[in-house]
């Protein structure tokens, strides 16, 4: 197997891009998004914490690296756009929306949490394919 190799730039910028997806996605949503965990805008600031924001930063990275892996064993020349879109877009469909589906019924949680939380993961993880396919190897 040939493997096309990782550009570690473009993996950090793919994971900060994604994550400023992530807060304009949320604040345009965070009616809708509290409604569906069946809080409000106090009971979250009541106990404020920065810890899911550094969560969420290493796991976008971790997403973006594992993503530009799996791009990198298409093999050389196939690291592109188009193949980052349809691999982000492969792997959301197979792992991410699966799994959150899975997680979100047994926990009882409103379908619309499932909707709003997997356009966030399609979005981040499309965004994630194109700049890492824009940057290349």
């Amino acid at each position: 197997m040939v493997f096309a190799g990782i550009n570690y730039l473009a993996v950090v910028i793919a994971a900060l891009a994604s994550f400023g997806f992530g807060a304009i996605y949320y604040m345009s949503l965070s009616k809708p998004w509290l409604a569906a965990i069946g809080k409000s805008v106090e009971e979250l600031r009541a106990n404020p914490s920065k810890t899911p924001f550094i969560v969420a930063a290493v796991c976008e990275l971790v997403m973006a690296w594992v993503l530009a892996g799996a791009l990198g064993h298409l093999g050389p020349g196939q690291v592109s756009t188009r193949n980052g879109v349809i691999t982000a877009l492969i792997l959301w469909a197979g792992f991410v929306v699966t799994t959150m589906a899975v997680n979100h019924g047994y926990q009882g949680s409103k379908r619309i949490l499932t909707v709003i939380d997997g356009g966030h993961w399609l979005g981040v993880m499309l965004i994630q394919g194109l700049v890492i396919g824009l940057f290349g190897v």
